[in-house]
């Protein structure tokens, strides 16, 4: 029986994607369409699509409290971001006592909140204008980021990341067909 195109997976297999560290992340539009914006001198320049691609990029750590941004870029047809889930819990000892038996809800795994970023932003993008050709692609690139080293290597990348564009293969220029 034929099960069709077999995905890669994505996720580090047995890893607890709602574990406390820092996760590079990729997503990228559908096809790789620009749909954010472009690159002049060097610099992303958003447009409306852009503007709310970074609204919802801002919104993530308004609403799961327990995850900062860190460095990201928001490119023609994709955005580089690092998140970390942080394990904060705050209050007094007594405070605490009665979240945890009140079972608190636990941290969502990066996907859910991948996931909430990328309906969010469809959503308000659709609702733009009537757009209703824009969607992000099915899945997402994350990393899981165990030094520091990698970390700072991560940054350069993303701050580069419009310098490098011409050159790069979420280019549709540079995308073999």
């Amino acid at each position: 029986m034929y099960l069709g195109k077999q995905r890669k997976l994505n996720r580090w297999q047995g890893y607890d994607y709602s574990m406390p560290g820092q996760y590079y992340i990729t997503i990228c539009t559908q096809n790789r369409i620009c749909h954010f914006g472009e690159v002049i001198d060097n610099e992303m320049v958003l447009n409306d699509l852009g503007q709310i691609v970074k609204k919802q990029w801002l919104w993530l750590p308004e609403n799961f409290d327990y995850i900062k941004l860190d460095e990201w870029q928001i490119m023609p047809n994709h955005l580089h971001g690092v998140i970390e889930i942080i394990d904060n819990p705050v209050g007094t000892i007594l405070e605490l006592s009665l979240q945890k038996a009140m079972q608190m809800p636990k941290r969502l795994p990066i996907s859910r909140i991948i996931g909430a970023f990328k309906t969010t932003s469809s959503k308000l993008i659709h609702q733009h204008q009537n757009n209703f050709y824009f969607d992000w692609q099915r899945s997402f690139h994350d990393r899981v980021i165990r030094e520091n080293d990698d970390l700072e290597s991560i940054r350069y990348y993303i701050r580069q990341n419009p310098a490098r564009w011409v050159k790069d293969r979420n280019n549709p220029i540079n995308i073999k067909k």
